[in-house]
């Protein structure tokens, strides 16, 4: 097993294309660099520069490796949002000329106001079903293949809180009704634990389809306050749902034993949402979670 760490821009308040107030995208390569990291993901569309000479040169200068980038497309409807859509496929073609292996696919988020204001509560009624299912499914497939076939690209899905997999019977489903050759897991331990899964299960029950991770705390106290008072996710972004690592509830060394089973190499990116206006300093974040990790021999 061999567990590379990396970070993104999102643990610097990149959160949304649209975030305002977020740093110089200049400042964010060089800390995650000053941070000990090696590698980092694209962050939102348009973010980082899409001219790939001069973003390959920055990557060069702070000695980072290029891995991926969140991808959005409405699975449900892609033409839906159109939009979306394109930027997600401008954004493919880049990672593909930059030399990228990975993909992380997602659904749009909060494409669906029931699932938006039910973000943490989802409840199997709240989901897809009949032929919405099956365009949803298909749909994935089709950018899968897509991605690997035309662009080289290994497609991983991303649940994601306040989409249309969110919880871990979602999760299974979805699994089971995608082509691995085309889609697999991106696992992401705090939004597994959001939508009310363990990673440490959902890690044994996905076995290989874990192809790439991503490495977030949850704090279950402070989830089952947003709960309570069906707060939307930026809501709980803002009362520090997702704490450092090590200071809320994912079992990371239990996490790490399954991984070990699974005879894991590939990324880990280390993620923890904030917003800019929370004043916390980004930099001194990244480094203790980096620590933290490898103090459990994550690296």
């Amino acid at each position: 097993m061999e567990i590379k760490l990396a970070s993104a821009p999102v643990s610097w308040g990149v959160l949304m294309k649209d975030t305002p107030n977020v740093p110089p995208w200049e400042k964010v390569m060089s800390e995650i660099h000053e941070a000990g990291y090696k590698g980092m993901e694209l962050g939102p569309y348009g973010f980082l520069p899409q001219d790939e000479g001069l973003l390959r040169a920055k990557l060069d200068e702070y000695e980072l490796e290029l891995l991926a980038a969140y991808l959005q497309i409405n699975l449900a409807d892609p033409a839906a949002k159109q939009d979306e859509y394109d930027e997600t496929m401008a954004t493919t073609r880049l990672l593909s000329k930059m030399g990228c292996e990975w993909a992380v696919l997602s659904d749009a988020l909060f494409a669906s106001p029931n699932r938006n204001a039910r973000a943490g509560r989802v409840r199997p009624e709240d989901g897809l079903s009949g032929d919405d299912w099956k365009r949803f499914v298909a749909n994935a497939d089709a950018y899968g293949k897509v991605a690997l076939e035309e662009y080289g690209l290994k497609a991983v899905y991303h649940p994601h809180v306040g989409a249309y997999v969110e919880t871990g019977a979602e999760v299974d489903r979805l699994l089971n009704d995608t082509n691995p050759a085309y889609v697999n897991l991106c696992l992401d331990t705090a939004h597994c634990t959001y939508g009310g899964d363990d990673p440490v299960d959902l890690a044994k029950r996905s076995g290989s389809r874990v192809k790439y991770l991503h490495i977030k705390e949850c704090d279950k106290e402070v989830l089952a306050t947003v709960r309570a008072n069906e707060w939307d996710y930026f809501k709980g972004v803002e009362m520090n749902v997702f704490p450092e690592l090590g200071q809320g509830s994912v079992d990371f060394v239990g996490f790490l034993d399954v991984l070990r089973d699974l005879d894991f190499n590939g990324w880990a990116n280390i993620e923890q949402d904030i917003l800019p206006e929370l004043g916390l300093n980004p930099l001194d974040s990244a480094k203790r979670n980096l620590a933290y990790l490898q103090s459990l021999g994550y690296a």
